[in-house]
């Protein structure tokens, strides 16, 4: 006996569970708990800025230091800026980051990095003695000796202190700032410091600087060399043993190889062109000695120096209208064709003043611009009436005017001048 229509009629068939659903549930609930187990830790917040990963300081001064030994000194400097940047406290990156400020001739900015580094270790003979070589160099003496004999104070066996000692009183010597006894004592301080390591090229760059001061050029040579062969990237060092070859030793073909080298360590120092372009004008090469003046003057537009030696050129090569517009720069001043101002250098009894002067003059008597050759000739009389080749000058100024007037003008006869071929 059964009920009809009973909903639990003894005989009714259960529904059959579909297996592919049961499997779809199985791996559902497996994904979540992945996702909550695996993932969701690992997922940073939303709206969190996300952590960037920090670059280690050290692989900076590495890469700075791998750039400066193949004498990228530029990009050396770049990466130990970001050095700094990365580990501000950290004084001995300030300290190499100076020493290669001085390599390229930035020393408000090496002395500024040098200060950071004496800040951050007050006990740093090495940060005081990079910190003279900077004030030194911008002829600061007074600063500058009182932090290299506080180096020396600090570690009397700093082969760099005494360098940058002896550097700083040669120095004072070369611009008549010393007083009795100083190159002595910057010879005793370059020996020193070879003698506390022979393995720096400051302290043989030092003592050639205390060598060639005293006379011996070859010894100077040698030492300069000795520098040059522990640290060949320094432009510096083959500015220096150019100008002793060009100007003491007249080894004419090893300065201009120097210079060149020296160039292409600084790009964009006009020192080692001007002092290519002083070469070939001893030899008479006025052409070649034109070629890098102007290159010398493209890197330091505003230096009346360089104008006046390119207009020096000019006049050798008779071009007397370029010479003028250039002697002009150099002595009266005024401002170049891209709106440069050059400050013009007042008569003196600089050799290369003179010089400038007289060419200017010449050449100005050459295109019958009188009035302005009488001046100048007459300022010269004046000014510098003592100087036989000035007076010489002078007065062919004036005895080519009046010919000028008469129409019987002969070739200038320009009275030979010791020129110091320094920009």
């Amino acid at each position: 006996m059964y009920l009809r229509g009973s909903k639990w009629s003894a005989t009714r068939r259960t529904r059959r569970v579909n297996p592919w659903f049961v499997a779809f549930m199985a791996f559902a609930i497996l994904v979540f708990v992945y996702v909550n187990v695996v993932i969701v830790p690992a997922t940073p917040p939303l709206f969190v800025p996300t952590a960037t990963p920090t670059i280690n300081p050290q692989s900076y001064v590495n890469d700075a230091e791998q750039l400066a030994a193949q004498g990228k000194t530029v990009q050396a400097i770049a990466s130990y800026q970001q050095a700094i940047q990365a580990q501000p406290k950290d004084a001995s990156n300030y300290i190499a980051l100076a020493r290669l400020q001085i390599v390229v001739g930035k020393y408000a900015d090496a002395q500024k990095n040098a200060e950071n580094a004496n800040l951050l270790n007050r006990s740093s003979a090495v940060a005081q003695a990079v910190l003279g070589r900077a004030l030194t160099l911008q002829d600061d003496f007074l600063p500058a000796e009182a932090a290299l004999t506080n180096a020396i104070a600090l570690d009397p066996n700093n082969a760099l202190a005494h360098a940058f000692y002896a550097d700083m009183l040669a120095q004072k010597v070369s611009e008549g700032k010393d007083t009795l006894g100083t190159l002595d004592k910057a010879a005793e301080e370059s020996r020193k410091a070879v003698a506390l390591d022979t393995n720096a090229y400051e302290t043989h760059e030092a003592r050639g600087t205390v060598l060639e001061m005293t006379g011996n050029y070859q010894d100077a040579a040698t030492e300069f060399q000795a520098a040059i062969a522990i640290d060949g990237n320094i432009a510096s060092l083959h500015l220096a043993i150019g100008i002793l070859y060009y100007v003491k030793l007249e080894n004419y073909v090893q300065a201009v190889e120097e210079f060149t080298k020296a160039y292409a360590l600084n790009p964009g120092d006009p020192q080692p062109n001007y002092y290519i372009s002083r070469v070939y004008y001893k030899t008479g090469e006025y052409a070649k000695a034109a070629q890098y003046a102007e290159q010398a003057l493209a890197d330091g537009p505003t230096d009346p120096m360089l104008q006046g030696n390119l207009g020096s050129m000019y006049f050798k090569l008779k071009q007397y209208d370029n010479a003028i517009l250039h002697l002009r720069l150099a002595i009266r001043g005024g401002t170049t064709d891209d709106g440069q101002v050059v400050k013009g250098v007042p008569l003196s009894h600089d050799s290369n003043v003179l010089v400038y002067y007289s060419h200017y003059g010449l050449s100005l008597a050459h295109v019958n611009t009188c009035s302005e050759a009488v001046q100048i000739a007459q300022a010269m009389l004046q000014s510098v009436g003592d100087d036989d080749t000035a007076v010489y000058n002078a007065n062919e100024m004036i005895r080519i005017c009046k010919e000028n007037l008469t129409g019987t003008a002969t070739p200038t006869k320009e009275a030979p001048a010791t020129v110091t071929p320094t920009p």
